[in-house]
């Protein structure tokens, strides 16, 4: 009998150590969206044990044929959770459909490879703008915050805690804050990527984001929908707020219409507290912030103003008429109070800590050269850029939460344009290089600092690339800019996109901090989480809390750590500003594959599977499909 018992217990040991076996130790990591056929395309192969192996291969994902193989591989040594990594170069292979990579057993994701694989996105992520939206909400067809608000540190007193007409706008994140800085960035991101890839963007909704055409591309109803509230934090000369509620709002997770908690406004009710900028440190209770005065935030309300103005005159002459003497008394404004004014903190010790101001008032200066060309405007703004030559986050390791804000210094952009401004085409070289050295040691060719909203960084820094290559012809960084923007859709440690719907059949965030999910189990699709974050700032954070297994335990490290867990804020919780930010990403790599997209496209055996897309021309196809028409199938 003891023998038959150890002989069991030998054979349960022989069976659980194959178990352990059969675990993976080395992964494929992917764009699941996919490549367009003449661009950059790279998969990582990243393990946890040393591999021998001298070349890749890529499988039709239909037939499982090879129709590809290489030896473009790159060995890198250990980073984050894996002691060595691959990048595995199929650039070569551009024929359009669904494939895998392989490389011995290890299977990637199936993805796709065509010139049509990012159509659509640049209006996908509006769906979370327009989710986002205070005031009416049409996602929930129904309004939210309508009594803000009351005004708070007003120098006169006879305004100060009075009424003030400011619904609109968009809540910030997952809370309902409501943040100048943020919110005006968001508004000339998408009135930039409209600018740079107007063809990019449908009209499927009207100005309320109800479905329905009105005329207008979305993208400019949404943009406008932030400058409509933007006129309400500047309702009169001298007179700007910044912030809509405080940290009070964090007390629990519900609807913004179901929002009932107060703030003690005058006389009672839901109205909540809305901050003036007086250019000096504000908090309501036990922090303070340390602001220095009004130009980051008067530069932001400029910027957008100006080129609202610009953007949207030929859609509504007169309401860009009104937006031109706001940019230039919001550039006064700055100009006379110079410094930076930061949001307000609470009962918490978190807030938008933003440091630099000088890039807001280049890029205001240059939309103001834009209006008024031989007036001055462009001297000012080159006098601003010279004073920060490049975004101070980029090529360190470290920032205090949004210090260096917004994250790409556009300014430098528009000064580029003109071909007498060539040192501001190096200032945009040198933000890139300082990026690219920093993250060419490792194979996903990661640069950006882990802080917390990693994500709005690395939609920065491809943005600044693709700028910086496309005004300069230089392609020294394309393969960094091809892998900013493949890591967000799933080439990094954890193989998952972080964008919420993303590709619909791709692994995202399905548990993101958002009340809208974690309550209700409504989809906000389009939302960028935050994003990866160092272990060690992750480990201080107040009230994080996981609720459930970790899915990517695997992949977590010292070094960095992601979680598709509600609890954790710093990571999976979807921002506004952003989703913006992705706009131009998503537009102009729509309208590279539409430039490429000219003519018919066959398949490997010949057969049309895409015909002339500047033809208005609609085919029907008949076809027997398994039945072939009484003959016998193809193998």
């Amino acid at each position: 009998m003891p023998f038959i018992h150890y002989s069991l217990f030998f054979f349960v040991c022989l069976c659980l150590a194959g178990q352990i076996d059969a675990q993976p130790s080395s992964w494929l990591r992917i764009n699941q969206l996919g490549y367009l056929e003449k661009d950059v395309k790279v998969a990582v192969l990243a393990g946890k044990k040393a591999l021998s192996f001298d070349a890749f291969e890529l499988r039709d994902a239909l037939t499982h044929e090879r129709v590809f193989q290489s030896k473009n591989i790159r060995k890198y040594g250990p980073w984050a959770a894996f002691s060595e990594a691959y990048r595995l170069d199929f650039s070569a292979f551009s024929t359009p459909g669904a494939y895998y990579v392989q490389v011995q057993d290890i299977q990637s994701p199936v993805f796709r490879i065509g010139n049509d694989v990012y159509d659509g996105t640049a209006d996908f992520i509006l769906r979370y703008m327009r989710q986002q939206r205070s005031g009416y909400n049409p996602y929930l067809d129904d309004s939210c915050h309508t009594h803000d608000g009351f005004i708070i540190y007003h120098p006169d007193p006879a305004k100060d805690s009075t009424r003030i007409d400011v619904a609109g706008g968009w809540h910030d994140a997952s809370d309902y804050l409501q943040y100048l800085p943020t919110s005006a960035n968001a508004t000339f991101q998408m009135l930039f990527a409209w600018r740079q890839n107007p063809g990019a963007f449908g009209d499927a909704f009207d100005a309320s984001g109800r479905p329905g055409a009105n005329g207008i591309p979305d993208i400019l109803d949404e943009a406008k929908w932030g400058l409509d509230w933007m006129l309400k934090m500047n309702p009169g000369p001298g007179e700007y707020y910044n912030q809509i509620a405080d940290d009070r709002d964090h007390r629990g997770m519900r609807l913004p219409t179901l929002d009932t908690f107060t703030y003690g406004a005058p006389g009672g009710g839901l109205a909540r507290p809305v901050y003036f900028i007086t250019g000096e440190p504000q908090g309501a209770f036990k922090y303070k912030n340390r602001t220095k005065g009004v130009a980051s935030s008067a530069g932001k309300f400029a910027s957008a103003f100006a080129l609202g103005s610009q953007v949207l005159k030929d859609f509504f002459p007169g309401y860009a008429e009104k937006l031109v003497p706001k940019a230039e008394a919001a550039y006064e404004f700055g100009r006379q109070k110079p410094g930076y004014t930061q949001t307000a903190p609470c009962r918490a010790p978190y807030f938008y800590e933003e440091e630099n101001w000088v890039d807001d008032m280049e890029l205001a200066a240059a939309q103001l050269d834009a209006l008024f060309p031989g007036q001055g405007y462009r001297e000012q703004a080159a006098a601003y850029g010279r004073a920060e030559p490049i975004t101070p986050w980029m090529g360190s390791d470290t920032a205090r939460h949004y210090q260096w804000y917004p994250f790409l210094n556009l300014g430098h952009y528009f000064l580029a344009e003109n071909a007498g401004q060539p040192v501001f085409l190096e200032f945009m070289r040198r933000g890139v290089d300082s990026v690219y050295q920093r993250g060419k040691s490792n194979a996903f060719l990661y640069g950006v600092p882990f802080i917390w909203c990693s994500n709005n960084l690395v939609a920065a820094m491809y943005t600044l690339a693709r700028l910086y290559r496309e005004r300069s012809g230089d392609v020294r960084y394309r393969e960094m800019e091809a892998a900013l923007r493949d890591w967000l859709f799933g080439c990094n440690p954890w193989g998952t996109t972080m964008i919420c719907g993303l590709p619909a059949d791709g692994v995202y965030p399905r548990d993101p901090h958002s009340a809208f999910t974690h309550l209700y189990h409504y989809p906000i699709d389009g939302g960028l989480v935050d994003g990866p974050i160092y272990g060690s700032i992750w480990n201080k954070l107040i009230g994080i809390t996981l609720y459930e297994a970790d899915e990517y335990a695997e992949f977590q490290s010292p070094l960095v750590v992601y979680h598709d867990d509600y609890g954790d804020y710093s990571s999976d919780e979807p921002t506004m500003d952003g989703t913006a930010s992705l706009s131009y990403m998503l537009s102009a790599l729509q309208m590279e594959g539409n430039t490429n997209r000219r003519t018919a496209v066959k398949d490997r055996y010949g057969a049309i599977v895409r015909g002339d897309t500047t033809q208005k021309v609609i085919h029907l196809v008949f076809t027997g499909h398994e039945h072939a028409g009484g003959c016998p199938a193809p193998r």
